[in-house]
């Protein structure tokens, strides 16, 4: 016979000791988790489906029946806290900046919009064509009729004036 099968003989099952169930139930559940709470909730939980267990029938073993019980109550819960404890995560993150990113890019871009004005016209359209449109150097330079040299120079000094003009966060 298993020790969690039921005994239906007709004599009258002894009285349990509910203390010493209980206080057993509570060093089972310690074992498995840390949370005091849950190893309160799983002992009162157990023990109250052992007394209507033993109401309709008794059980062979008392406490293979609670242990048995209090685990799959333990493996329970911990799905519960993991089902929820997973729900944050799976939000997905904004695509946005921040706000004070975007504060930020926005007094960027003022600078370099005046750092830009305040270049010599060949050289922004140079530095615009480069790095806004991507064209190649060799592609500026046959339609602006220059030189390769004379377009990295540009781009070079353009650069230099966007970069001094970030680092002092000029707008002129």
């Amino acid at each position: 016979m298993s020790l969690l099968q039921f005994d239906d003989r007709a004599d009258a099952p002894p009285e349990e000791d509910w203390a010493a169930l209980g206080t057993a139930l509570g060093r089972y559940a310690r074992a498995r988790t840390n949370r005091a709470d849950l190893v309160e909730d799983v002992v009162q939980e157990t023990l109250s489906r052992l007394v209507q267990q033993c109401r309709d029938r008794r059980p062979v073993s008392v406490y293979a029946l609670g242990f048995r019980i209090a685990a799959n109550l333990l493996v329970d819960h911990h799905r519960r806290d993991r089902r929820y404890a997973g729900e944050p995560e799976e939000q997905q993150p904004s695509d946005s900046p921040l706000p004070d990113r975007v504060v930020a890019g926005r007094q960027e871009l003022v600078v370099l919009q005046a750092a830009l004005a305040a270049m010599p016209p060949l050289r922004r359209e140079v530095v615009v064509r480069r790095r806004l449109h991507g064209q190649s150097c060799a592609a500026i330079a046959n339609d602006l009729e220059l030189s390769l040299k004379a377009v990295e120079k540009h781009i070079t000094r353009g650069l230099a004036d966007l970069h001094r003009a970030l680092a002092t966060g000029d707008e002129a």
